[in-house]
């Protein structure tokens, strides 16, 4: 029988989730502002080769501006209330005095080595924001609450009015805008968003409580027949599994923490919640149609954003030249080769994922198509 590995269709939404956690947790691993821009334009390029055309996909554009706002924010955080540390003074900005024991500033020197360091904090979490938007514009957030394990069925209905927030809101800002304009009136501007923001935010919000209130109605989280012992023992490997994935984290993304105490604790905790996983869907039991399959495209989706996040975190705890820019924020930093390779790595999913179906979504149809 011919593969259809290759064939047009949608990408397992939990695979799109594992690649952007890669590139998330990649960020995390780095203050240089090459690799930060290296993995935003990655996450970009990714996007526009393999973007649906659906309402919810246009959610990377609305990421990325939030992002620029991040960063701008940051800045003026520091110019105002961060540390004056450094030796290169920029401009003096009008001093608020304040008692030297609080260890708050308002006002006071700008430095050129905490300007750059703002920046460079404030670009790293605008990446992270821009690996969640990629994620929201490629995974169907409907079909990724049908692949959802079974231990996660009782907070699903909070679970799906968080995840269809974001994609309602760009849905619902679209429609907005296209009302002021059949209207004759501005959507762009200070004025138009004061007009704009209450509608949009009602609407997603009322979108998504209506898609947990149908998830209700068909029983999405009730449970069958089973002993309390499971209950607790699922309950019980999924909150160990989680805490310890969190421990791991922490220690694979702090410079100071030691590597080999944070991987075995992520590891062994993603073990351990898969496991309550798997005695959780003994509680729920139902069937799917038409499910989601899990193929050669999937898996060099995740194993590459897997592969961006271990070359990071190994560089970043190995100490190499050029992934800590914040150490010296004056100086050009230097770019880790083993940190271009996993970039280019990252890349991949513009062309391992299968094509899509040019089918086009009708707006109205929100995010439950």
């Amino acid at each position: 029988m011919r593969s259809t590995a290759r064939l047009p269709r949608p990408l397992h939404p939990v695979a799109w989730w594992l690649w952007a956690a890669g590139l998330a947790v990649a960020a995390g691993a780095t203050s240089n502002p090459v690799l930060l821009v290296g993995l935003i334009v990655v996450a970009g390029a990714v996007v526009g080769a393999r973007r649906p055309v659906t309402p919810w996909a246009t959610s990377y554009g609305a990421f990325l501006r939030i992002a620029l706002v991040v960063l701008a924010v940051r800045v003026v955080l520091y110019v105002f209330l961060g540390d004056a540390g450094g030796s290169h003074v920029l401009v003096r900005i009008p001093q608020l005095p304040l008692p030297r024991d609080w260890g708050v500033r308002v006002g006071g020197a700008v430095t050129e080595e905490g300007l750059v360091t703002s920046l460079e904090d404030g670009l790293r979490l605008a990446t992270v924001l821009v690996c969640i938007g990629a994620a929201n514009s490629l995974a169907s957030p409907a079909r990724l609450l049908k692949v959802m394990p079974g231990a996660l069925y009782e907070v699903g209905v909070a679970v799906g009015v968080a995840v269809s927030f974001a994609p309602q809101a760009v849905a619902s800002l679209g429609r907005v805008r296209r009302a002021r304009r059949l209207r004759g009136r501005t959507d762009r501007g200070l004025s138009a968003l004061r007009g704009m923001a209450v509608p949009v935010l009602e609407g997603a919000l009322e979108r998504s409580v209506d898609l947990a209130a149908a998830m209700d109605v068909r029983g999405f989280g009730r449970t069958g027949e089973v002993r309390a012992s499971t209950r607790r023992l699922a309950a019980g490997l999924t909150l160990v599994g989680v805490l310890a994935v969190c421990a791991g984290s922490y220690g694979l993304l702090t410079s100071g923490a030691p590597f080999l105490l944070g991987a075995p604790l992520a590891i062994g905790g993603s073990a351990v919640a898969v496991a309550g996983f798997a005695v959780g869907s003994r509680v729920s039991r139902r069937t799917r149609y038409r499910p989601d399959p899990w193929s050669a495209p999937e898996w060099s989706v995740a194993a590459s954003g897997a592969a961006v996040a271990a070359a990071f975190l190994v560089a970043s705890h190995l100490g190499f030249a050029g992934m800590d820019a914040a150490a010296t924020p004056t100086a050009v930093p230097d770019v880790p080769l083993l940190a271009l390779l996993a970039i280019a790595i990252a890349v991949l999913p513009a062309v391992t994922a299968p094509p899509l179906r040019l089918v086009r979504y009708p707006a109205a149809a929100g995010v439950t198509s």
